[in-house]
Parts: structure tokens; sequence; C-alpha cells
């Protein structure tokens, strides 16, 4: 009882220090932030101290874990020298994109690896152990530090500071900075209600995209062309840009030729080809202003312009609107963009840009691994089909909110996608607290990357981890109703760590837009599923290539062939 006691006031006590010193800072934001700050930061960080008191991982010198450990020194790493001569021609790793060079690594020297810093970037810890996973996400720390994207914050903080003025958004920012800033959104885009009220006008550009697939698939063969993957993107960016810029920009039929667009598809193409090179590779730029990052820094102005312009116009329609006597909607009829631009305008235009960036690519990669894994595995698609006809029993039948919620194979057919094909290569955090990894003493501050990649396609972490199967993802009560094969029931295929398998990233600092993501994907592959037998007679292998995202690396040509009824 005592030690309870003891337990719980250095509970309250550290609780007390953290409000005391989330309050200091607080006095210095707008007061427009003050409220929604109280409510809800405090709330989270009071809960997320509890948690992580609870389940704490952290490692001190006196505990016996952290005593018995190796020192970090130990940790196995390859020199500079070394590292530089392998990735030269005629070395081993001479070639290799970063996929095979974490593999490559892995295989030499072991699970856990320890990089020095190297051309630009700093040390780190590599590892690739579910069990390092979840001690390093119990020790990130209120504020997590998600290292990555040092360019993007150049420009956001330095290249561009006349315009961001620091409020430079979610992807390459750390600290109370990324704190007020998630905030701020976090009551928006993470509820689902707030997501929903898109779902009719979602369902116009599905539309639009089946038939769309109707017109350029070859009459005989019924296969779409080559170049299928610019109509997937042309797809996403559409559904993205109903929440993030409140319109539909004619995409996919009556605004094909806007030069505008052709721009932004230029420039988020060259945002993720070009990172590739100034986010992960030797970052000569910190040095010398090289000619790759030059265009870089002007792809991003491009993109901000982007959003102020289509932004302004989004604030300007609402202004002409009220100036027009239009009754102001109800909050749960106001779309994602109208509660920002209430929030503040500046957050809104910088989270309209993030979300361009962070949902276009990614979500047509996940949709290009969902379209290969349905059709490779064609019972998967009919036995969908069966689930989504139960809510759509015509074709062009309408969704309704609450129908989503009846599509349990829907979103565990997207999730095994995700596994199969994974769109990152995994997390990196850096550590608030010392630690224990595999066995080595990992002191705070230094930056972890857990690999996943790798272990999602492994027997010993996912049963049968080569098959494409869905039925990993249900309740067992669902799947025992559905199936008595042992191979189908996920008792038999689940993970052996939840850390394993984190496509929308963990914790705090786990994916904003995930709600808008999903209910893009549910609505476009119950669609394309209840419309069309998927069929790809090709090749798979090497379907996906690392830049900064797995993007597609195959020519798309699905065959789209007309369900019956």
């Amino acid at each position: 009882m005592m030690k309870y006691k003891q337990n719980l006031k250095t509970i309250i006590n550290i609780q007390q220090r953290s409000i005391q010193q989330v309050r200091k800072s607080i006095w210095g934001m707008k007061q427009k932030y003050l409220k929604l700050f109280l409510i809800s930061g405090l709330f989270n960080i009071s809960i997320s101290i509890q948690l992580r008191l609870n389940s704490s991982t952290a490692a001190t010198a006196s505990t016996p874990e952290w005593q018995e450990a190796r020192p970090f020194e130990e940790i196995p790493s390859m020199n500079s020298f070394s590292m530089a001569r392998n990735l030269l021609p005629g070395g081993k790793y001479y070639k290799f994109d970063l996929t095979k060079l974490l593999l490559a690594i892995r295989n030499d020297l072991g699970p856990i690896v320890r990089s020095k810093a190297f051309m630009g970037r700093p040390p780190q810890v590599i590892t690739h152990n579910p069990q390092d996973f979840e001690t390093v996400f119990r020790n990130e720390g209120i504020w997590p530090i998600r290292p990555g994207g040092l360019a993007s914050e150049y420009h956001r903080n330095t290249h561009r500071a006349d315009f961001f003025q620091g409020v430079e958004g979610l992807v390459s920012v750390h600290g109370e900075k990324w704190g007020t800033f998630r905030t701020a959104v976090n009551p928006v885009l993470m509820q689902p209600k707030n997501v929903r009220v898109y779902v009719r006008k979602m369902a116009q550009v599905n539309n639009e995209f089946l038939q769309r697939i109707r017109e350029i698939r070859d009459p005989k063969t019924f296969e779409v062309p080559a170049s299928f993957q610019e109509e997937m993107n042309r797809w996403t960016l559409e559904s993205v840009s109903v929440v993030a810029l409140d319109k539909q920009l004619g995409l996919i039929t009556t605004n094909r030729e806007n030069p505008d667009i052709k721009e932004l598809f230029q420039l988020i193409n060259d945002f993720f080809t070009l990172g590739l090179d100034i986010e992960i590779k030797p970052a000569f730029w910190k040095y010398y202003k090289t000619p790759t990052f030059k265009k870089f820094m002007k792809t991003l102005d491009g993109l901000l312009n982007f959003g102020i312009k289509y932004v302004g116009e989004a604030i300007q329609r609402l202004e002409d609107e009220r100036k027009r006597g239009v009754p102001e909607k109800p909050d749960n009829e106001k779309s994602v963009l109208e509660k920002l631009i209430k929030i503040d305008k500046k957050i809104a235009t910088v989270m309209a840009i993030d979300m361009l960036l962070a949902g276009v690519d990614t979500t047509s990669s996940t949709l290009t691994g969902l379209l290969l894994c349905l059709a490779k595995n064609p019972e998967k698609p009919a036995k969908l089909r069966q689930e989504i006809m139960q809510i759509l029993p015509e074709k062009h039948s309408e969704f309704t909110e609450s129908s989503l919620n009846q599509l349990p194979y829907l979103r565990a057919c997207i999730k095994e996608a995700l596994r199969v094909y994974p769109i990152t290569l995994g997390n990196t955090r850096v550590l608030a607290n010392d630690v224990v990894l595999s066995g080595y003493r990992v002191p705070k501050g230094t930056q972890v990357s857990m690999v996943t990649t790798h272990i999602q396609q492994d027997d010993s972490h996912f049963p049968k981890a080569k098959e494409y199967l869905p039925e990993r993802w249900l309740r067992s009560a669902k799947a025992e109703e559905e199936t008595s094969n042992e191979a189908a029931c996920p008792h038999a295929l689940k993970a052996s760590s939840p850390f394993v398998y984190l496509p929308f990233g963990f914790g705090p600092r786990s994916c904003v837009g995930r709600r808008i993501v999903e209910m893009e994907l549910e609505l476009g592959v119950a669609r394309l599923v209840r419309n069309f037998h998927i069929e790809f007679n090709y090749p798979t292998e090497n379907a996906f290539k690392f830049q900064l995202i797995f993007a597609p690396n195959i020519p798309l040509k699905f065959k789209f062939t007309d369900v019956e009824k």
C-alpha cells in the first residue's frame, strides 16, 4: 500500500511539473489557441504521462536491465570508410536502393546496427527487432521527434520564413511548435464525423473514375493503357482536393488540360524524385547549395504558391457567401477547410499543402498494391463483392455515412495490402530516455530507425507471410462464422507483435490524415469491386521502387471487366 501511494504521488508530481511547463508556453500563443490547447493538449499530455508511466520501458543506470546490457559502442557497426567503399562502383552495395541496402546490412551485421555520422547525416541506430520498436515508442516523449525532412524544414523556417512565420505544419517540425500545430488540427482531422461529410462528394469523384476506366480500356481486351498510373493519381488528387481545397478540380473529366493542374502533378512528382536525393542521400546541400537542392526549393515554392492560390480562393468564396447573406452552416456540415480557416488562415493553407504532399502519391501507391493483391487472388474480390452487395445492391446504389461501418472485409483487404506492399520502410524517432535495445545500452537523444519492410514478409512474424490473407485482420468471431479453415483463422495468422505493422505510425505522431485516406480507399475500392472484375495478367516482381515512399514501378495494365449485375 505504501509503495502504491508513493507511485501515485510520483505520478501527480510529474503531471504537475509537466502542466506547469506547458502553461508557460501557452502564454506566448495567440488567444484563439488557448481554449483549444487547454482542453485538448493538457488532457492528452496528462493521459500520455500516465500511460508511459504505467508501461514505461525506460532504463536507467540503477536498473538491472541497464547494468546487464552491453555498452552502446559494442553495437555492430561499419566505419565510414568501409561504408563509402561499399557504396562506390565495385562495392558490394553499389547501386542498391535503400530497401536492398538495409537488408544487406542486416544480413552482414545483424538485426541491430549502429551507423556513425556520414556526410551530413547524424549517427543512428537501425533495428529490425519488434521488441525494440515498442521500447522506442514507449520512450518517445510528449512531443516525439521524427527525424527526416531536413531540406523541407529548411524551406519553411529559412528559405520561406517570410510566409510561414513559425506556422510550419507537421511533416518536418518538432517540439512545442509541432505540438501547437497538431493540437489545432487534431479535433478537425481526426474525428470520423468531420471526414464523413464528404461521402457524397467522394461518390461523384468515384463515378467519374469508373466512367474514365470505361473510356480508356481497350474494347476487346478490356485492359487499360500502361499509363493508368496517371489516371489513379488524378483520382487520388481529386479526392484529396475535395477535402484539402474544398472543391473538385475536374482532373478526371472536364479540366484535364488545365496548365495549373499539370504543373501541380509535376511538382508532386519532383518532390518525391528530388526528395530521394536531398532527404535520404548524403546531405551535401548543407555545405554547398547544389543544383538539385535549388530545384527542390523551387519545387516547394511552387507547391506553396498552389496552396496559397487555391486556399485563397476558398477563403474568398466563403467571404462572398457571407456578404450575400448566405447563412453560416452548422458545425456538422462545415468542411474540414472551413473549420481550419476558422482556426487560422495560415494553418489552413499549410495543412492543405501538407495534405496534397502526403495524401496523393501515398494513396495512389496503396490503391495500386491493393488492386494487384485482388487481381492475383480472385477468390478475395469475389468474397469482398458479396459483402459490398449487401450495402450496394445495385451498381449505382449510394453509400451512406453509416454503411461504411458494415464493411469489415473491405477494411481487412486494405490492411493486408499495406502489409504485402508497404508504403514506407518503417518509422524513426529520437529517444527521450535511456533505453536498452536488443541487449545494448542506447542513450537518450539517439536517433533510432525501426525497419519493418522485411519483417512484414517474414513467416516468423506473420504466419504465411507470402500469402495475401485479409482474414488475418478479421475478428475471430466473424472469421469463425465464415470459415473453419485454420489457414484463414486469425488466431493462426496474427502478427508476432502489434508493433510489426504500423502503416499509419504510432502515438501522437501517427498520421493525422488517416481518417481521410481510409475513407477514400474504402469508397473507391468498394465502387471498383462492385462494378468490375479486376485482373492483372503480367508479372508483379519489382512492382514498386523506393523514392521517399514506395511508388509503382511497372506498367499498370489492369483488366476491368464489367460485373453483370
